[in-house]
């Protein structure tokens, strides 16, 4: 009992270490630049239950039970389409990504694609069909940041297990992802999107550290995680893509930023990852 309990520990401590290591230094940089205090309660409340699940959390045994979550997270990306809220973009186009919970909006795809990355690595017949799925999805709503993060989870994928199918995502997804570019970017929202670069603007140290802080986690994710490498590549990619659109363009910085679903997406996607009971 004391071997498996000390082999959990091991194995959920890079987990841990991924989720806590960028949210807490944005947690440290919104306070110090003077974010709503509303923004810090809902980013530090996010990261204790996305905690509490990447320690406790099993992924569903059996194929039929993950393929019934995966169905639940392709749902999650249509169905801010039939609910709204929705916006225009700079272009004036209409923009629909957030699933609403109460007070909070949540951004459909840093919540259900960490998660929909790990389970479709587990699948590899349908992998690239799951994918394909999202992406119709992320292509109506538009979300760039979303394409770009799928794109990479297939790069990902391809680069793990050398399957053309993956590769084929890859290219369709980014051809896919340029298009959303120019139709759903949004004016930005202080602390949640550019956060790397008004940390820059007030203190560069700072923003060394945040870019650290989130570099450090895609490390732990790619390397450090007790899976699969067709898994933790994959998540990997959709940090890679989310973080680089937020460099790019005016998409929220995933961890670093204000923002409920990607705390709560990533612990999910970490919850699904140990190989312990």
């Amino acid at each position: 009992m004391a071997k498996m309990a000390s082999t959990r520990h091991r194995e959920r401590l890079a987990g841990l270490l991924a989720l806590a290591l960028p949210v807490m230094a944005g947690l440290g940089w919104m306070a110090l630049a003077g974010a709503p205090r509303p923004y810090l309660l809902v980013n530090g409340s996010c990261l204790l239950v996305a905690l509490a699940w990447t320690y406790f959390g099993q992924a569903p045994q059996g194929l039929r039970y993950r393929r019934v979550l995966v169905t639940i997270l392709l749902a999650a990306l249509f169905l801010p389409l039939l609910t709204g809220p929705e916006l225009s973009s700079i272009t004036h186009d209409p923009v629909a990504r957030w699933l609403p919970l109460g007070p909070l909006q949540l951004h459909s795809g840093m919540l259900a694609l960490p998660a929909l990355a790990v389970l479709a690595s587990r699948d590899p017949d349908y992998a690239a069909p799951i994918l394909l799925t999202a992406l119709f999805a992320l292509f109506l709503q538009p979300d760039a940041a979303s394409g770009f993060a799928l794109t990479f989870a297939a790069v990902g994928l391809h680069h793990a297990t050398r399957d053309w199918r993956h590769g084929l995502v890859a290219i369709i997804g980014f051809v896919a992802s340029i298009f959303m570019a120019l139709h759903g970017e949004l004016p930005p929202q202080p602390f949640v999107e550019r956060v790397l670069d008004d940390a820059l603007a007030q203190s560069w140290p700072v923003a060394i550290l945040l870019f650290a802080a989130l570099l450090g986690s895609y490390f732990l994710i790619l390397k450090a995680l007790p899976m699969a490498h067709e898994a933790s590549f994959a998540m990997a990619g959709t940090l890679f893509g989310f973080a680089l659109m937020a460099v790019l363009s005016h998409y929220p910085t995933p961890l670093l930023g204000y923002g409920a679903a990607p705390v709560l997406g990533y612990g999910m996607a970490l919850g699904l990852i140990a190989r312990s009971p």
